[in-house]
């Protein structure tokens, strides 16, 4: 059994701030970024707090309407417009199953201001790049070593989608959809 327990007093960034974890400098920039709608990337390691800072930042969208999706709810954020979207197992019979992907584009067609992905380690990395190209601005997390690692494993991961899809195309559409990568560590 894994027990994750996230603490709603960490749910923005003025209490993470309040607590050490994040300088105010780097708390006011990125504010400053998801108010001005950018896209953003949060990296590192397991359990160095990506959740808590992506449920932080997504926080600070409070007049946005935000579409979140995930496999499992763990971003707890509480917004006047949100939609929150969970990823389903198949059944024993191997039915029903929801992706990530399958979500990434449903997404899209609920008129998000922002799509929030908990976590992309997979092939859901291939429509969420499409889906920041389009112009809505994202956020998400990555497990990397850093930032640099992290927009590596953001353009190889779109080639498990199976499609024709090369490398070029996919680190040309990456680097037009991310504006910032924030890397944590423990």
């Amino acid at each position: 059994v894994n027990i994750r327990k996230f603490l709603p007093r960490y749910r923005s960034l003025a209490s993470l701030v309040a607590q050490g974890m994040v300088p105010e400098r780097v708390a006011a920039q990125l504010t400053a970024a998801m108010h001005a709608g950018r896209s953003v990337v949060v990296s590192g390691p397991t359990h160095a707090g990506k959740t808590t800072l992506l449920a932080a930042l997504v926080a600070e969208c409070a007049e946005q309407r935000v579409i979140t999706v995930e496999e499992t709810f763990e971003l707890g954020v509480e917004a006047p417009d949100l939609v929150a979207l969970q990823g389903r197992q198949a059944s024993l019979e191997g039915s029903g199953e929801i992706t990530l992907r399958r979500l990434v584009k449903e997404a899209l067609r609920m008129r998000p201001d922002r799509l929030v992905v908990g976590e992309v380690r997979d092939a859901e990395a291939l429509d969420l790049v499409l889906a920041l190209n389009t112009g809505i601005p994202g956020a998400a997390t990555v497990h990397a070593n850093s930032a640099a690692e992290a927009l590596e494993k953001l353009s190889m991961l779109p080639l498990l989608a199976g499609r024709n899809i090369d490398r070029g195309f996919i680190a040309t559409a990456l680097a037009a959809s991310i504006d910032l990568v924030v890397h944590c560590r423990r």
